[in-house]
């Protein structure tokens, strides 16, 4: 990549303030940002030299700049971009200092960040190790206008292929969704597209980005590549990759914005004005119906679910326990999102085997009146499935609550443990074998709706046996098991014991 190459780039806005048209070829060898008063340690041959002038004053101005652009010249720097915003201008000292020691220097205008200049020379530079790029100079020009206008990707990629015939191209997230497809291709299989990259059948090209998860990993997929050379590919994943991180910022707003409703939701009576606002923030209609969905422990496992389910209609965030929500617009008719959300599920956890996710899906909110209610039910949902299943993925639905034992899976894990310790006592003493007895035959007893008959039939027992030990319970635990209620204080311990 050359200076002139930059300079034309009309996207960028660069303005020249000094440059001989024998240096418009220098080769462009790498870019960094500094401000450093000396930034000759910090600065390699051939590089471009970004700078938001912090290190400039007009007290003893010229002798600034001087120290400056001669530490550039003698790392070998291939030009100076000098940012606009903090002086609003270049200084005419630094632009001098420019010409005397022959570095070329270039206005960078206020409004362009210095992350957009840093990708732009990188893209330009990717396509193959160490090799020029791979793109013609006409469609990386028109591709890095449109990351500055802040294109989709349905259009990056409907340019990137423009001069290729325009062949079907997908963009897929990591669980085979199809976030972008280039204009004439097929639509794929909301359900197989996960699977299609290891068919056999195209080709896959990782999209790259530093510090993505597994569940925000890109790849670009051509069922049919023909002859369209690798580093072409890997050029055009470039500029997806881009187009990724420049969106950092308005997800994180998102996201902000959603856990601002999650903090109202949890923080008592919410003010039906302040939840309105909150909701419109959100892009949800302030009026209803809702669907409520938690999850844990990856915030973005939920993120890719809910795109599947309700793309464009839900707000996905954290409650200020760190717990992964999500608000849907509820569809017409009234459908719950349980059935489709575990049907989708595993292969949302696939993408990430090392642990497990779980959800839990709250009743349908037909107002916001309704949402504190329905996001805790969803939240004691999440909670009886993971305790229930800790090691398997899962999805509980709050109506799933049909059986006492699914209900005080959702007691925490330090309430239930109390509780147990507190009703059986000694029975819980893993070093004593007889304890172990007695709370074998307890269980049994219970399990077979206190039948002395059925339970010693069961442990091989004798039937006085059977009433020994369940006497040596009650006796031990202080309870009468004739007695329903002491029955089911009991069954009720037996089931919150944490193994």
């Amino acid at each position: 990549m050359h200076i002139a190459h930059l300079l034309r780039d009309e996207s960028l806005g660069l303005r020249p303030l000094w440059c001989e048209d024998t240096m418009l070829g220098r080769e462009i060898s790498g870019v960094t940002a500094t401000d450093l008063a000396d930034p000759a340690r910090s600065v390699r041959p051939g590089e471009l030299v970004l700078s938001g002038l912090l290190w400039w004053t007009p007290d003893d101005g010229p002798a600034k700049a001087e120290r400056f652009v001669s530490a550039l010249r003698t790392a070998g720097a291939a030009a100076l971009l000098a940012g606009e915003k903090t002086h609003g201008g270049v200084p005419d000292d630094l632009v001098h200092a420019c010409r005397r020691y022959a570095v070329p220097v270039a206005a960078v205008p206020a409004h362009v960040m210095f992350r957009t200049i840093t990708d732009s020379v990188r893209l330009r530079r990717r396509g193959g190790p160490g090799g020029p790029p791979a793109l013609p100079e006409p469609a990386r020009e028109r591709l890095n206008r449109l990351l500055a206008e802040g294109a989709d990707p349905a259009a990056l990629l409907d340019a990137a292929f423009a001069h290729l015939g325009r062949p079907a191209a997908y963009l897929l997230t990591a669980s085979g969704r199809t976030l972008a497809a280039t204009t004439d291709a097929v639509r794929l299989p909301m359900v197989g597209s996960m699977d299609l990259p290891m068919d056999g059948t195209g080709v896959t090209v990782p999209v790259d980005v530093a510090g993505a998860g597994p569940y925000e990993r890109l790849r670009l997929y051509l069922p049919e590549p023909a002859d369209i050379p690798p580093r072409v590919l890997r050029e055009i994943a470039a500029v997806l990759a881009t187009w990724q991180r420049s969106g950092a910022g308005r997800r994180a707003t998102t996201y902000e914005a959603a856990s601002a409703l999650g903090a109202l939701l949890t923080g008592g009576a919410a003010d039906p004005f302040a939840l309105r606002a909150a909701l419109l923030a959100c892009g949800l209609p302030p009026q209803g119906p809702y669907e409520v969905i938690t999850a844990a422990p990856d915030r973005w496992a939920l993120a890719e679910a809910v795109a599947r389910l309700r793309p464009g209609g839900a707000a996905v965030g954290a409650l200020p326990d760190g717990t992964a929500f999500a608000v849907l617009a509820a569809g017409q008719p009234a459908e719950s999102t349980t059935e489709p959300l575990a049907a989708i599920w595993p292969r949302i956890a696939a993408c990430d085997p090392s642990r497990p996710q779980h959800a839990g899906t709250g009743p349908r909110a037909d107002g916001p009146e309704d949402l504190n209610g329905a996001l805790a039910q969803a939240r004691y949902a999440l909670a009886s499935g993971r305790n229930t299943a800790l090691d398997t993925s899962s999805v509980t639905d709050a109506a799933s609550f049909t059986g006492f034992a699914a209900l005080l899976a959702g007691v925490p894990e330090e309430v239930r443990a109390a509780y147990s310790h507190t009703v059986l006592g000694p029975l819980l003493a893993a070093d004593n074998a007889s304890s172990a007895v007695l709370l074998q035959t307890l269980e049994t007893f219970l399990a077979r709706d206190g039948s002395w008959a059925r339970a010693a039939e069961e442990l091989h027992l004798h039937v006085n046996t059977v009433h020994y030990r369940i006497g040596r319970v009650e006796q031990i635990t202080g309870r009468d098991l004739s007695r329903l209620d002491d029955r089911l204080d009991l069954r009720a311990a037996l089931l919150c014991r944490v193994r």
